[in-house]
């Protein structure tokens, strides 16, 4: 297929189906009369809600909530709502949050017709908040970027180096997908990030990402942010959040548990996407990645998002521990009595640390699992 992407350049990809999530939408779709997609800009929300629209082969309407004719046609929203049949999308929801409301009044009508799918680019935790009033009407189903599982294990480093953006990934060449890249972070934070009503400078958020960026898989730590940018700590905890809250970066929480040791209790960080970690580290090819120092962190973090798609994991579910003392886990997953372990390793040739079995004893895990650059699966004991 022809593309022409944002800056400029045509690029020919081939199409990679996304049939996990089609499967997941239509499935809540018939037992939920409102389903939401959040997800990061341009990460292929509207281009599901289309193949969703063919899927389900009734009517179907759509409404950009960024487009002025389609804000206009919204002007009354119980008006134009009411009458529609079908699936109806509200892409880009985030934008008006006072629809919820709305689509309760009209679910709570006899006869409702319609199915609402409402995509958004804004944390899952953020639409929430949004969108109480629909408790017990509303489902949500949270997407991604690209996934391991989605390009298969053939083209990993290429999913590594470029990340999970369907353009950055799709693009012809390394060069046009770094064109790209910088394309998403100027106009994300010069154009998306003023249209959510933040009125912080594009520089200044430039220069906090990029920070980011260097403390990439470490322990958050407000006051050295705070000294650097001259800023309060709850000024930069507030850049954090932003950040947070438009998926473009992940905060993991730290597990705490009784035991004899003193234990870390703020969060790590991640840049979400490993394709813009690299763009803003300017880190252009896999040799520019492996002579630098943040290597080890970005596997870590692109295997920690790819663990959290293969296993289908909630947000709620992931942990890291640490203890000050040194012993530490990079991801703890709670699922009900049982605690799985995981560490991301670069390197083909893993060995038990004594870090690890500390937080086999300490945290009583279930299991321990090495995710490591090796082809080959094999115990350790």
């Amino acid at each position: 297929m022809i593309h022409e992407n944002s800056v400029g350049k045509t690029e020919i990809s081939r199409i990679i189906a996304r049939h996990q999530y089609i499967e997941a939408v239509t499935r809540l779709l018939k037992r939920n009369p409102v389903v939401a997609i959040p997800g990061a800009r341009q990460v292929g929300k509207t281009t599901l809600a289309r193949q969703l629209m063919k899927a389900l082969r009734g009517p179907a309407t759509g409404f950009d909530l960024e487009n002025p004719s389609d804000l206009a046609r919204l002007s009354d929203p119980t008006l134009t709502l009411e009458e529609l049949r079908g699936l109806v999308v509200l892409d880009e929801i985030q934008r008006r949050p006072d629809l919820f409301p709305v689509l309760r009044v009209l679910l709570d009508r006899p006869r409702s017709r319609a199915r609402f799918l409402v995509l958004g680019s804004a944390s899952p935790a953020l639409l929430k908040q949004s969108s109480e009033t629909l408790a017990g009407r509303i489902a949500f189903c949270e997407l991604s970027g690209f996934s391991l599982g989605e390009v298969g294990t053939k083209e990993l480093d290429k999913l590594w180096i470029r990340g999970g953006f369907p353009r950055s990934f799709l693009a012809q060449t390394d060069a046009v997908s770094i064109e790209w890249r910088r394309d998403f972070i100027r106009t994300f934070l010069e154009r998306n990030i003023p249209q959510l009503g933040i009125s912080i400078a594009a520089r200044t958020l430039h220069r906090f990402w990029s920070m980011l960026a260097h403390y990439h898989g470490q322990i958050w730590n407000a006051s050295e942010f705070g000294r650097y940018f001259g800023v309060a700590d709850t000024t930069v905890r507030n850049y954090l959040d932003i950040l947070t809250d438009t998926l473009m970066v992940r905060q993991l929480p730290p597990w705490t548990e009784n035991v004899r040791k003193r234990q870390v209790k703020s969060p790590k960080i991640y840049l979400s996407d490993s394709g813009l970690l690299h763009s803003i580290l300017d880190l252009k090819t896999k040799r520019d990645l492996e002579a630098h120092p943040k290597l080890g962190a970005s596997w870590e973090g692109f295997l920690f998002e790819s663990i959290v798609r293969q296993l289908g994991l909630r947000r709620e579910q992931c942990y890291f521990w640490a203890t000050h003392g040194g012993a530490e886990l990079d991801l703890l997953v709670i699922e009900g009595r049982y605690r799985y372990g995981f560490e991301f390793k670069r390197t083909t040739s893993p060995q038990i640390t004594r870090s690890m079995q500390s937080a086999l004893s300490d945290l009583r895990l279930t299991r321990l699992d090495i995710v490591h650059a090796g082809k080959d699966t094999f115990p350790l004991v």
